[in-house]
């Protein structure tokens, strides 16, 4: 979890508001707090780490909520999934074209941009597949924060 500023943390509230209002979604107390505590994550929190945050607020709040929750915030695109290997699914609150970098040591998953790889054409034997609707790339390899404990 990363400590942004109140202005941040408040401008991205503000933006995922509005991305809902778009959307002609009610703003909830529970959706509120999804969105406030989804602020709170640098990366990519799964809908544990969020119930725990949402917890602190809302005591009575169930997974099972959280993850509807998310899952309408996914269906509006509001949010995208990121799927980890033997881990559990992880929210993306960035709906900006990018891609992700995930760490096979300790499983961090890093938003990057790559303008080059989004002009690219996929290519033919990828587009006989069916239709692509949004090509990303997934890295995978060790972060800086692992290779540092590695040496």
């Amino acid at each position: 979890m990363t400590h942004h500023t109140q202005t941040e943390s408040r401008e991205r509230i503000d933006k995922m508001i509005a991305r809902c209002r778009d959307a002609g979604l009610k703003i909830t107390p529970q959706r509120l707090e999804v969105m406030k505590a989804m602020t709170m994550f640098d990366g990519h929190p799964s809908a544990e780490e969020i119930h725990a945050v949402v917890l602190k607020t809302l005591p009575t709040v169930s997974l099972d909520t959280i993850y509807r929750t998310l899952a309408t915030f996914q269906e509006h695109g509001l949010i995208g999934q990121v799927a980890v290997t033997g881990g559990s699914a992880r929210f993306d609150p960035n709906i900006e074209r990018h891609h992700h970098f995930v760490c096979t040591s300790c499983g961090r998953v890093i938003d990057f941009y790559w303008p080059e790889f989004d002009e690219m054409i996929p290519p033919e034997t990828a587009r006989e597949l069916g239709s692509i609707i949004s090509p990303q790339a997934e890295l995978r390899g060790i972060c800086k924060h692992c290779q540092k404990n590695l040496q």
